[in-house]
């Protein structure tokens, strides 16, 4: 394994230093362009002592764990105990029940066309307004800091409140409702919790060594603390990195390292994890509206994003309480980019209570580009 040359490193390491500059604490990133591979981090971990963010930390990096999720549900569609256009009724009637159960298929609950709500605002009240964003407020967040919810309320929470689409109707919603659905799902065909099932069929199949769902509040080994701001409501920022999971569960709990994360994307798109057949079917794009309003070109667990001039990219973002991180795969498996961040809804609201521009809205595509695309590498998409 070669080191990514001196001059595209040094140019990584100007764009993140740019992000740090721009307000975010530490960042750090591994890119990889076939057999070379550069890591590197700017910043600080933990921004009371001071101590260095280094790139081999572990850290929170919500919904790309929706990926590994789809992965082993498509590993049981290829051993035939689950069908992709089945409805989860016929699988779990009574959390699902009625037309909807009859109606809403898994391949709808893997690509967020299932019209299902988000739970959260329900489960946490002080975000009930939520997406009016000047109307919530942060105080659920620390009053949940050790809550353990029962999945099957959290469920109920989303399948009760009124639909956001009709079953299959598009651009889908995004909701972490569907994916809570789906490890229930993974539990009912396979007879053990998801959390072991994801464990043993992905993480351990692709040798993830510092990928794991957590037990508990803590982040086990080397990891930076990580800061919420929820949209100025929290000044100064505050520390979220022991937190109760339980809110999203194996839809969005995994903790990884931007190394991991690189080797899962990379397996995954070579047919590693699940066979090409599956991942076509993960490659079968639909438009979704995330969380922050943006339609997105989404599969199953997939994003795609198209770069002109350099090809396609395959991957996940997910942000929880503090703590973000993207990952992205060019489609033949070439180069990849894994970035994580320790602060989160850094935009502070404008009179109107719309998030305000700032300068890390600029900085962190900046970073994400150089490294999908670089500058100081000769290399072109593989075809």
């Amino acid at each position: 394994m070669r080191a990514i040359s001196e001059v595209t490193g040094a140019e990584l390491t100007a764009a993140m230093d740019n992000v740090h500059r721009a307000g975010m604490p530490g960042v750090f990133a591994e890119v990889r362009d076939g057999d070379e591979v550069w890591r590197g981090a700017v910043g600080v971990a933990d921004v009371t002592t001071g101590r260095p963010i280094t790139a081999d930390l572990r850290h929170r990096i919500g919904s790309l764990t929706k990926t590994f999720t789809a992965a082993a549900v498509l590993q049981q569609v290829e051993s035939g105990q689950i069908g992709l256009d089945t409805p989860i009724g016929h699988y779990l009637p009574v959390l699902v029940p009625g037309e909807r159960g009859d109606t809403i298929t898994v391949r709808m609950l893997l690509n967020h066309t299932s019209g299902l709500a988000e739970y959260l605002p329900i489960a946490y009240p002080s975000l009930r307004a939520f997406p009016s964003l000047a109307d919530t407020t942060p105080e659920s967040l620390d009053d949940n800091r050790f809550t353990r919810f029962d999945p099957i309320e959290l469920i109920d929470m989303g399948v009760t409140a009124p639909a956001v689409g009709p079953p299959g109707g598009t651009p889908g919603v995004y909701s972490n409702t569907n994916y809570q659905l789906l490890c229930q799902l993974l539990e009912h065909v396979t007879g053990t919790t998801a959390e072991k099932c994801i464990t043993q069929n992905v993480i351990e199949r692709a040798g993830l060594r510092d990928t794991e769902l957590p037990a508990g509040p803590h982040v086990n080994g080397p990891h930076s603390q990580i800061y919420e701001a929820w949209f100025g409501m929290i000044e100064p920022p505050r520390d979220y990195s022991v937190y109760d999971m339980s809110w999203v569960g194996p839809a969005a709990s995994l903790i990884s390292t931007v190394a991991d994360l690189n080797r899962f994307y990379a397996m995954l798109l070579a047919g590693e994890i699940i066979n090409r057949s599956s991942l076509a079917q993960m490659q079968r794009t639909v438009p979704v509206i995330s969380f922050e309003g943006k339609k997105i070109d989404y599969g199953l667990g997939l994003h795609k994003i198209e770069v002109p001039g350099h090809g396609t990219f395959w991957g996940h973002d997910g942000t929880v309480w503090g703590a973000g991180a993207i990952s992205m795969t060019r489609a033949d498996g070439n180069r990849q980019m894994s970035v994580a961040v320790n602060l989160m809804r850094w935009n502070k609201l404008d009179s109107s209570g719309r998030p305000r521009h700032h300068p890390l809205d600029d900085a962190l595509p900046g970073l994400y580009k150089l490294a999908m695309c670089g500058n100081g590498l000769t290399k072109s998409p593989q075809r």
